[in-house]
């Protein structure tokens, strides 16, 4: 994957859109732990633009599987064709400016098949601060044909984080203070997978939540541990930041394997070794 096929600018999006293909429009803000961003939705969004819900249309229900499990194949496929995804059409994401659960998005599209998918680089205060202009209008989208097929690839459940943990090199997107085990305000057990390297995905992006150029990604990941041919795997609490940080190595130009019940599923099994304390250097 290139960098130019993961995200665009609000300038490159506007050009898209006055074109001859524009791309479907999906609005995906929300908030860890907070309120239905629908409102928000209804009171401006991108013009063109279908809200999607990532707590219940880009996950299925919290339970053994963490807390944001992946959603039903079927029940996904359903949600992106009534937002008028299409086998082969481009698709653009975006979200209030985190990138996170644009990022999910993108990461879903992606591992079910679909071509052409992008993130608008820093969300909807990109898009304003761009000048680009917002609607409270109603929108109906033309029924898409979008059939999801997962690949064999790209995800990572418990057993195999673990092992890309030995035998490659498993990232932990969240703040260092969680993987550390000092805090933990949501599972309930603080602490990491046992050879996870600490990597919070907020050092991806810069003040305004743009991603920092490639080459700098690319140096910081480098640093962490990635090498020619290093096999990379992500987590993080419930696997949507995670999906952010595999979306940031795509910009660097580099693969990387998702583990979606992140520390919410690990955790969760008294069983599993928890590691705590600072991030050693990566073997």
């Amino acid at each position: 994957m290139t960098a130019n096929s993961a995200i665009l600018s609000a300038a490159e999006l506007r050009a898209e859109l006055a074109g001859s293909r524009p791309p479907v429009l999906l609005d995906v803000r929300w908030q860890l732990g907070g309120p239905d961003q629908r409102p928000a939705y209804e009171a401006g969004h991108l013009p063109g633009a279908v809200y999607v819900d990532l707590d219940h249309e880009l996950a299925g229900p919290p339970g053994a599987g963490g807390r944001h499990p992946l959603p039903d194949t079927e029940a996904f496929g359903a949600v992106m064709r009534r937002a008028g995804v299409t086998s082969d059409g481009p698709v653009v994401v975006y979200d209030g400016g985190q990138g996170w659960a644009a990022a999910r998005a993108w990461w879903l599209l992606r591992w079910t098949g679909h071509p052409d998918v992008r993130v608008l680089d820093g969300g909807l205060a990109a898009w304003v601060a761009a000048g680009g202009t917002v609607s409270a209008d109603r929108v109906t989208s033309m029924e898409g044909d979008f059939k999801p097929t997962p690949a064999a690839s790209g995800l990572l459940d418990a057993d195999g984080a673990a092992a890309r943990a030995r035998a490659g090199l498993l990232l932990d997107a969240r703040a260092g203070e969680r993987y550390r085990g000092e805090v933990e305000p949501i599972d309930p057990v603080g602490g990491h997978i046992p050879g996870a390297v600490s990597a919070p995905t907020t050092e991806n992006v810069t003040g305004d939540g743009r991603f920092r150029p490639a080459d700098e990604l690319r140096a910081r990941f480098e640093a962490l541990g990635v090498t020619e041919g290093t096999e990379v795997g992500v987590y993080c609490g419930s696997g949507v930041s995670g999906a952010h940080e595999v979306l940031a190595l795509a910009v660097a130009g580099i693969g990387s394997d998702l583990y979606a019940g992140s520390w919410s599923e690990w955790s969760s099994d008294p069983d599993r070794p928890v590691a705590t304390g600072p991030a050693v250097a990566h073997a």
